[in-house]
């Protein structure tokens, strides 16, 4: 939240606007910071044997509430979907499952060859996801509030402005 790429410094870029483009209602993102992503490394560093992908429990979030947040007095534009541009973040797909573990904050997904996969000291005491497993930011079971964005945005305003 708040990257570079990220969709709300854009909105805050034009929330004095009438209108504010939306490529989907439905569109959904994952909502992470900047200091979750450092300390997910950080675990990943102190935990990992090597070749595990770490994926960090998070929040998913409409777009159209993160801009109702940013910009509530603005007209939604619909302009359809971009090419290259994907509806929902995923960023565990089902292929994955049969390697990917559960741990309270994270999931691990562990290597596919040397029967890594295999190993348990790379899966600790993680609990194997089922089959077909996929996380993405449509199915999510962890949904953010729009209050909760909106107590973040103004937690950052130095660097993304106060709405």
């Amino acid at each position: 939240m708040g990257s570079r790429g990220s969709v709300i410094p854009f909105f805050m870029t034009i929330k004095e606007k009438k209108n504010i483009p939306i490529t989907d209602v439905q569109m959904t993102r994952f909502m992470i910071t900047l200091e979750q992503g450092v300390d997910l490394v950080w675990h990943a560093f102190e935990d990992m044997r090597g070749g595990e992908i770490y994926v960090k429990k998070i929040p998913s979030m409409k777009v159209v509430d993160i801009a109702k947040v940013i910009a509530p007095k603005a007209q939604l534009k619909i302009v359809g979907i971009r090419p290259g541009e994907k509806l929902h973040e995923q960023m565990i797909g089902s292929e994955d499952a049969n390697f990917t573990y559960e741990y309270k904050k994270y999931y691990k997904i562990l290597p596919q060859i040397n029967d890594w996969g295999k190993d348990t000291k790379r899966i600790k005491n993680g609990i194997k996801v089922k089959k077909g497993f996929v996380y993405s930011s449509d199915m999510n079971s962890e949904w953010m509030t729009k209050k909760e964005l909106k107590n973040w945005i103004n937690s950052y305003k130095s660097s993304i402005g106060k709405i």
